[in-house]
C-alpha cells in the first residue's frame, strides 16, 4: 500500500510539472491564431447584442416620448441608460476575457516558473479589467 502511495504521489508530482512545460513556438502561434480569431467572434457577439438591447431601450423611450407621460419618458430613459452601460459592460469582458485567452496561449511558449509568473499577470489583469468594467458600469469609476 505505501509502495503504490509513492507511486501516486510521484505521478501527481510529474503531473502538474508536466504543466508548466513550454509548447512549440509554432503550437503556440497557432494557439495565439486561434484565440485571437474566437476572440473576434466573441466580441462581434458581445457587440451585436448590445446593439440589439440598446435598439429595443431606444424603441421603447421613442413609444413613451409618443404617449407624453413625464414619468413614462423618464422611467424609459433610465432603462436605456442601464441597457448602455450593461452593453457596455459585456462588451468590456468580451474584450478583457479575450485578451485573457490570447494572453495565456502566449505565456505557453514559456516553462516552468516563467509560464507560471506570465499565467498569474494574465489573471490579475483580467481580473482588474472587470472590475474596472463593473465600477464604469455601476458608476463608480
Amino acid at each position: 500500500m505505501k509502495v503504490n502511495l509513492v507511486w501516486l504521489m510521484a505521478a501527481a508530482v510529474l503531473a502538474i510539472a508536466g504543466c508548466n512545460k513550454a509548447e512549440s513556438p509554432a503550437n503556440v502561434r497557432e494557439d495565439v491564431a486561434a484565440a485571437q480569431a474566437e476572440a473576434q467572434r466573441d466580441m462581434a457577439d458581445a457587440q451585436a447584442d448590445a446593439q440589439e438591447a440598446m435598439a429595443g431601450a431606444q424603441h421603447d423611450v421613442e413609444q413613451a416620448q409618443r404617449s407624453g407621460d413625464p414619468a413614462d419618458i423618464a422611467d424609459q430613459e433610465m432603462d436605456a441608460r442601464e441597457t448602455a452601460a450593461t452593453g457596455e459592460y459585456k462588451i468590456a469582458v468580451a474584450q478583457a476575457e479575450s485578451t485573457h485567452q490570447v494572453a495565456i496561449e502566449k505565456c505557453e511558449v514559456m516553462s516552468g516558473q516563467a509560464q507560471e509568473d506570465c499565467k498569474e499577470r494574465a489573471d490579475n489583469e483580467l481580473d482588474r479589467a472587470k472590475r474596472a468594467a463593473e465600477e464604469r458600469r455601476d458608476g463608480t469609476g
